[in-house]
């Protein structure tokens, strides 16, 4: 909305004194000449803005001019909840609203105190894009529109038609009476009932969206953290698990303990190695997480993932053999 962009505008340029045109075009995510407009508009309003000239000129207010600019907006405030994980907004689709809260934050804080709390925010630096190996985190992209129609069913309480492709499926369309949203490294997931059973979708596999305007059936108050907690219960204990004997070096315990669902027995062999019995997801998650431990583990059973990872290990040293 204009009124939020022009609001935004007057606390960047008492923020920081003074900021070019294509700098405040940067920040507001805009065009130039949006910007201009924008300034017109607000000397038109009575808000003393002022252009200077030359080459480290830009735009600025009148030294002391102050005007109530701090109230939250809903969006806002909704961002601040969430701004303990900056990702977290994003995936809600809450990221510009935390970027305008946080400036009015700032806003509002004694004069005295501001240069010193964007020192400490400087000095402060929450989900990078890349971690330390500098391998790049992939946000999921979730249309705005969807996710803004899937916050309005969520926070109404009203039904919510979803146009969803799940795994290996064509998407179809679903009603379902939604609770409220998750985000999981970077993953957000709409939680929900269907016919009275519950459901988790992922908000990268909505296609469409649409609240409806009839209710939708659930409890008045919900605790977020246990319904996902009984729900990525339910997930690891179904499926087709597996169960795998394994021998690891004790430095890699942790490791594999750390990929298995459950360690159902562990005992010491007499060369130091520990022998434990652990369960997979599935037969593909045992592959993985033996394949992952390399020669510091051996499946003893079951024999058919033996024979897989030898076969892998074959394939592997034939792929990188002697060439003749």
């Amino acid at each position: 909305m204009r009124a939020d962009r022009l609001v935004s505008l007057v606390l960047l340029l008492r923020r920081h004194g003074r900021l070019s045109a294509a700098a405040l075009a940067r920040e507001l995510e805009v065009s130039t000449r949006t910007v201009l407009r924008d300034i017109e508009a607000l000397s038109a309003a009575g808000v003393p803005v002022y252009a200077e000239r030359g080459r480290h000129g830009g735009f600025a207010l009148l030294p002391g001019f102050r005007t109530e600019l701090t109230g939250l907006n809903h969006d806002e405030a909704l961002a601040l909840l969430v701004a303990g994980s900056r990702r977290g907004a994003q995936a809600f689709g809450l990221g510009s609203a935390l970027a305008s809260a946080m400036l009015k934050v700032v806003d509002a804080l004694p004069e005295s105190y501001r240069d010193t709390a964007a020192g400490a925010a400087e000095r402060l630096l929450i989900d990078p894009e890349t971690d330390l190996l500098s391998r790049r985190l992939v946000d999921e992209e979730v249309p705005d529109a969807i996710v803004a129609e899937v916050l309005r069913a969520v926070f109404a309480g009203h039904k919510l038609q979803i146009h969803y492709a799940a795994v290996d499926q064509s998407p179809k369309w679903r009603t379902v009476d939604p609770i409220g949203l998750v985000t999981v490294r970077d993953r957000g997931y709409l939680l929900a009932t269907r016919s009275g059973a519950d459901r988790t979708y992922r908000l990268s596999r909505i296609m469409a969206a649409k609240e409806l305007a009839e209710p939708a059936q659930r409890p008045d108050r919900v605790n977020l953290d246990r319904a996902w907690q009984e729900r990525s219960t339910r997930f690891r204990t179904g499926g087709d698990q597996v169960t795998v004997l394994v021998r690891v070096h004790p430095k890699r315990r942790e490791d594999l303990v750390g990929t298995a669902l459950a360690v159902l027995a562990e005992e010491a062999d007499a060369d130091g190695w520990l022998r434990l019995e652990v369960t997979f997801q599935d037969p593909r998650h045992a592959e993985w997480a033996l394949w992952q431990l390399a020669t510091s583990a051996e499946a003893l059973t079951p024999q058919w993932l033996r024979d897989s990872l030898r076969n892998r290990a074959a394939a592997i040293a034939t792929r990188y053999g002697v060439s003749s």
